[in-house]
């Protein structure tokens, strides 16, 4: 397994990252919370999880550690796949997303798309106990862009290409 890929950023897009390592350019499939952290800047260390399916090898590149772990808690959990992990992970900052799974709140999952009341419900439960190991890495701060007007545009304009409904967006 790949743990972590350093190198040059090539390009970033809210939802993938193309970094240059030793004169390979590797995409990497990314949550919102990455592309913040990422943003702006010219080199960086991504920790990786590779999928391998027989139609597809696929990297999803995170700015931290503890968004890794929660991603592959997250699709640990039956009926939740990569890409959904990652739509969570977008809409929630990993403080948060641990904060939502410790307490059982529902209607915080619920809110991301793609995610019924039943899916809600099974991540919940497979994760009330194992998510306790991860909260002491959550202790890491996820530093939050300053709120004006560019960095809203910019944040809504990512949410609507992950597919949220504009007006949604623009509420949240």
């Amino acid at each position: 397994m790949i743990e972590y890929i350093k190198g040059e950023i090539v390009e970033l897009t809210p939802a993938r990252l193309i970094l240059e390592c030793g004169g390979v350019g590797y995409e990497l499939n990314i949550s919102l919370t990455t592309y913040s952290a990422f943003n702006g800047k010219a080199t960086g260390k991504l920790f990786v999880y590779e999928v391998i399916r027989e139609d597809a090898h696929l990297l999803f590149g995170f700015a931290e550690r503890v968004e890794r772990e929660l991603f592959l808690l997250l699709t640990s959990v039956s009926g939740v796949g990569p890409n959904t992990a990652r739509m969570i992970l977008s809409s929630l900052p990993p403080k948060e997303l641990v904060e939502a799974i410790a307490s059982k709140n529902e209607a915080v999952l619920t809110a991301v798309k793609g995610i019924g009341l039943k899916t809600a419900q099974r991540i919940l439960v497979d994760l009330k106990n194992k998510v306790k190991n991860v909260e002491g890495l959550a202790s890491v701060e996820v530093t939050e862009a300053p709120s004006n007007g560019a960095v809203a545009e910019e944040a809504v304009a990512a949410l609507v290409m992950l597919g949220f409904q504009k007006a949604a967006s623009q509420k949240a």
